[in-house]
């Protein structure tokens, strides 16, 4: 889906004279979800459209257009999340295919990259690793934002590339929460199956907007803004994390796994 949403409500808008922040004092959000609205990087709820409407006087224009999630491409989601996600105060990640994308290293997104289907052109491959490890640069922020990992034990046993990749990629992981910038919880593979363990999910909250969830599957990604299922899959999230292994059983797990990957301290 084009942002033609976005860009008739910023036509209006300046129409009106207004900037971002009168607009958004007129219709009780704030500047940074007008601008996202306007980017297309989130999709107004009913209440924020009706609320824009009587703000700028369009009738119910703005709610009666307003875009359905399933109007836009995975392609759309994914830039929409990552955009989120380098304003996001707080992250929780649920991963059970691989490590979530701001925790890998160069060459363990090599090869996960390397397994997409349509192949990746070498360029197009390439891009792609540079661009996940520019997201994973906010972790040398040092403190924002709070990063959690709620992580599937299969991703410790599912060899990406080589023995040697694996141990470096899980030894990363180690490190990160051992400097103390991030916090990693392994679920056990006896463990309870969830409803997370449907697909990917990143959690992401946010200074002065509400939270959003994004949940990505094999070619299917959606983010998720509905202020009901965001706080339906926080408490599916909540639930899983009561069953994984605490914070010192997990950094275990993972040091025992990083050693069969043939790493020495």
């Amino acid at each position: 889906m084009s942002n033609t949403y976005g860009k008739w409500l910023k036509a209006q808008r300046e129409a009106a004279g207004l900037t971002q922040q009168q607009l958004a004092e007129l219709a009780l959000m704030t500047r940074s979800h007008i601008s996202h609205i306007e980017a297309g990087r989130r999709m107004p709820s009913e209440e924020d459209a009706r609320r824009l409407d009587l703000a700028l006087g369009t009738k119910d224009v703005l709610t009666t257009f307003r875009p359905q999630p399933d109007d836009r491409s995975v392609a759309e989601r994914f830039k929409a999340a990552r955009k989120l996600e380098e304003q996001a105060t707080f992250i929780r990640e649920f991963a059970i295919a691989y490590f979530p994308g701001i925790l890998q290293t160069r060459r363990y997104a090599d090869t996960v990259l390397g397994a997409a289907f349509p192949p990746y052109s070498d360029e197009e491959r390439d891009k792609a690793v540079v661009s996940r490890l520019e997201r994973a640069k906010i972790l040398e922020r040092p403190t924002s934002p709070v990063v959690w990992a709620l992580l599937d034990e299969s991703i410790l046993r599912r060899l990406a590339g080589s023995a040697d990749i694996m141990a470096e990629q899980i030894m990363h992981v180690v490190q990160l929460v051992e400097r103390g910038r991030i916090r990693a919880h392994v679920m056990p593979l006896n463990g309870p199956i969830t409803n997370l363990h449907q697909s990917m999910v990143t959690l992401m909250h946010f200074e002065d907007q509400p939270p959003v969830a994004y949940s990505e599957g094999t070619q299917v990604a959606k983010v998720h803004d509905a202020p009901h299922l965001v706080e339906r899959i926080e408490a599916t999230y909540a639930l899983a994390m009561s069953d994984a292994l605490s914070l010192s059983e997990s950094l275990n797990v993972l040091r025992a796994a990083a050693r069969e990957y043939g790493y020495r301290d």
